[in-house]
């Protein structure tokens, strides 16, 4: 505990603006406020347990009685009447949480390496992924074999073009056949030899960036086509495609107990530790891959030419969320019953929704990817 104490101290509590005194006096004041209240629950499943056993031993399965047995648990209070129809909203939620619609993954946030690939793991490239993997055949003409390719590169240009199809149809046309893409002052130029299409749907194209990227949107999610004739993939693509990199696992859940037992204190203040570092964009991590060090960070944010003007930032990063039960920046909602002023009660989480306090407002008062310098893994051995 010591070592917690002197960790919090040193490393975490000059991170949320507050005195190391401060820190442990406000936590010992939710201890002592929230306590006797566990005891008590834990109190009513350890009786509600006793009771639901004793049931088993004298009636036997379920199955023997399911009447009976829904009975005792309504009569124990296990089970409650269901309530009239309500409806309830919420607010101030991130979009990878209310609107769309993503994978999520789950790491031991004890590992930083693994937090950091997770937390990476919002765009990946298309290309490596159908090329280094089964999804396209690995059998006879198609191996991958130690060099590159060419016809696996070819079934990938293939199998991407299919998915551009789908996702961003043309007018006339596939997107097997484009010889060019072109943002030019905020439009989407397509070229199919020497005629010129479009896509199906305008808007989809959203924006662009330096180096020849280009930004589409679909159902919430974003696609880059990235456009380099120079590139070793590039070359050998009629329209200079040298990736597709696609928005991919939108939220990670940080786990703080399933895949993870952090159990003294040495554990915990790495769990920490480690957390601290993905929320102020710190954390990084070395190791030797392939007979070279490879330090991996956080990737920043994209910033694009919006096609409607201005600027457009994404997010290069997974939503980061640690797992239910993880008490770690939790709206308590507190509720003072001695009338002490919010400001007694400060909050330093950081959150852009933060009420600046732990008290409830007045109304709800009880109530991996690859480093830049790189290569692809499959692309031409000649560029490598």
């Amino acid at each position: 505990m010591h070592e917690v104490e002197e960790r919090e101290e040193l490393e975490f509590a000059p991170e949320t603006g507050l005195q190391a005194s401060d820190y442990w006096a406000g936590l010992a004041g939710l201890v002592d406020k929230f306590m006797p209240r566990s005891r008590e629950l834990l109190s009513v499943r350890d009786r509600m347990q006793a009771q639901i056993d004793g049931w088993h031993r004298k009636n036997g399965p379920v199955a023997k009685d399911p009447t009976g047995y829904e009975a005792m648990l309504r009569e124990i209070g296990y089970l409650v009447p269901e309530p009239t129809d309500f409806q309830i909203e919420t607010s101030g939620l991130d979009p990878e949480i209310s609107t769309i619609c993503g994978p999520q993954l789950v790491v031991p946030v004890s590992n930083a390496r693994y937090a950091l690939n997770a937390a990476n793991a919002r765009w990946g490239s298309l290309f490596d992924a159908l090329y280094g993997t089964d999804a396209i055949s690995r059998e006879g003409a198609l191996a991958p074999g130690r060099g590159f390719n060419p016809q696996r590169g070819a079934a990938v240009f293939a199998y991407a073009a299919k998915f551009l199809d789908e996702a961003f149809p043309l007018v006339s046309g596939s997107h097997a056949d484009v010889t060019a893409y072109t943002a030019h002052f905020g439009m989407l130029m397509i070229d199919i030899g020497e005629k010129g299409v479009a896509l199906k749907d305008p808007t989809q194209f959203v924006g662009d960036a330096e180096g020849g990227v280009i930004l589409l949107k679909h159902n919430g999610l974003h696609v880059e086509l990235h456009i380099d004739r120079n590139h070793p993939v590039g070359k050998t693509h009629p329209a200079g495609l040298a990736d597709v990199v696609i928005e991919s696992a939108l939220t990670t859940i940080q786990d703080c107990e399933d895949s993870v037992a952090a159990v003294d204190a040495e554990d915990k203040v790495g769990v920490y530790r480690n957390w601290l570092g993905l929320m102020d964009g710190t954390l990084e991590d070395s190791f030797e891959k392939g007979g070279r060090m490879v330090t991996r960070r956080l990737n920043p944010d994209r910033r694009y030419t919006a096609a409607a003007g201005g600027e457009l930032v994404l997010k290069f990063q997974t939503l980061v969320a640690v797992d239910a039960g993880d008490e770690l920046f939790i709206d308590y909602s507190l509720t003072a019953d001695d009338g002490s002023p919010p400001s007694k009660y400060p909050c330093h989480c950081g959150s852009p929704n933060c009420r600046g306090t732990m008290l409830a407002p007045p109304e709800e008062a009880p109530a991996e990817a690859a480093p830049a310098d790189v290569q692809p893994a499959w692309a031409p051995s000649a560029a490598r």
